[in-house]
This record gives C-alpha cells, structure tokens and sequence, in this order.
C-alpha cells in the first residue's frame, strides 16, 4: 500500500528566513496554487491523498477544500494556525474542520512534526497521528528510539513517515526534490517490499515556481526541482508504483489496515 499525504497549510517558510511575508495573503496564494498542482497530479494518475489541512487555510480557501473532497481524498488536520501551534490546536482544528467540511476528522499531524499530547488527540476523537519522522535531521528531528513502522501508543495509530531499513533515510519531500529518481523509487521499493506499505509526504508550496522567486529566499535544496519538476516527479513515482501493482490507500485505510492486522 501506498499513502501520499501533503502539508496543506498558509506558505510560512520565507519568515524562517527573515523575509517580510503575509501568511494570510501571499503565503495562501502560494499555497493555493500548489494544492490545485497537486490535486491535477493525482486526477491525473487516477490515485487519492490525504491533505493535512490547517484550519486558516481551510477558512482562507474553500473552494480549494471542496475540491480537495469532490475528488475523493481525505482531510485531516494539521493544527490552525502553523506558524505558531497551540495546544488548543488539536481540538480547535478538528472542530473547525468537522464544520466546514462535514466529514469526521480522523488524523492529525502536527505543524512541523512538532510533539504533541496523545491523551489529548484520543481525548478528542482522533484516529491516528502522522507526526513522526523516524530519522535525524539535524536541527529538527532527532527520532532514532523511535520506531519505524506503525504501531499503537496510548489508543492511537502512530504512522511515521518512511524511512528506510537499518539507515533509516528519510523519503519526505527533501529527498523527492534531490534524490535522483532511480535512488528515490530504488528506496521506495525497498521500504515497500520491506515493511509491506510506503508513506510519505510534500507540501503544496513545493509545487509553486520557487525558482523563480529570489526575494523570498529558500535555500538551494528547497527551490531545486520546485514548481514543474515536482508535479513531474510525483507523477513519475505515483506510475511507477502503479505499474508494480501497489495500492494507493489514504491515511485512514492505512491506520484501519494495521487495525485490523493487530487483531488478526
């Protein structure tokens, strides 16, 4: 089984680099046109997601949230506010979106994979939690003791982000836009013949022309392959995967796969 998840959230990265930046204008611009890419990349490949929403963009776009439900994927949430979280964020999101939406809110991922309180996200009704990275990054996750593959903590699925076996590298979005391909989908099929599913996720700013952009100032690795190239070399992974037979299940499906394994 295949998961793609995507950050759905007001394009923050610029203040990171002391920019002068909007948020709630030219960041839900940014972010706007990305998930509109993205949403053309999978209706292209015929396959759904799950989009990690933040209530402010939920509330800043929602012709881009129906669209999001109209063509089948999930939403789950992503806190409200993503450059400054709160811990009042795991239920105001939920509510937030609950209402918006009318779907039941399954998943949570923290902004920036942040910890959280997993007595709160069962207090409040959630499923799962998508924020682990197993791996070391340095100056942002430092997850070695953690485990790699699903497991259950507290009456809550954990699904961390893929890593590979033994090395543990990790296979997010930074790897999509510098990886070579044959690399990025060698790894892929690893992780997938290894632990029997493949998760990952990207950002919807990734699919935006960031090249092109000098004054908002995105280091090298995050501009690389921005924009075109990153529609392309999803596309390009999502059928390759699907010429190997694999299944593309949403965040939800997978955590009821591993539900229902446990109690096999």
């Amino acid at each position: 089984m295949i998961a793609l998840s995507f950050d759905t959230e007001e394009f923050d990265v610029p203040r990171e680099h002391e920019v002068e930046w909007d948020t709630l204008k030219e960041g839900m611009e940014v972010s706007a046109y990305g998930t509109n890419r993205i949403l053309d990349c999978l209706k292209e490949c015929g396959v759904k997601g799950t989009f990690f929403c933040t209530s402010n963009f939920a509330q800043n776009a929602p012709d881009v949230i129906k669209r999001i439900i109209a063509e089948g994927h999930e939403v789950a949430a992503h806190g409200c506010d993503h450059w400054e979280p709160k811990p009042t964020d795991l239920a105001d999101s939920k509510r937030i979106l609950e209402s918006q939406t009318g779907l039941i809110i399954k998943g949570y991922r923290q902004p920036r994979m942040f910890p959280l309180d997993l007595a709160e996200l069962k207090r409040n009704g959630y499923v799962y939690n998508a924020s682990l990275n197993p791996c070391f990054i340095p100056g942002r996750y430092m997850h070695f003791s953690t485990p790699r593959t699903m497991f259950i903590e507290d009456g809550i699925i954990q699904i961390p982000a893929s890593v590979s076996p033994l090395l543990r590298i990790p296979m997010f979005w930074l790897a999509l836009h510098n990886f070579p391909m044959w690399y990025y989908k060698k790894l892929a099929i690893r992780i997938l013949n290894h632990d029997g599913y493949f998760n990952t996720y990207f950002h919807p700013w990734e699919f935006y022309p960031l090249g092109e952009h000098p004054e908002l100032k995105m280091p090298y690795i995050i501009r690389h392959n921005a924009g075109d190239g990153m529609y392309q070399r999803l596309r390009e992974v999502i059928l390759d995967l699907k010429k190997r037979g694999s299944k593309f299940v949403t965040y939800s499906e997978l955590a009821t796969a591993h539900t229902l394994k446990q109690e096999a």
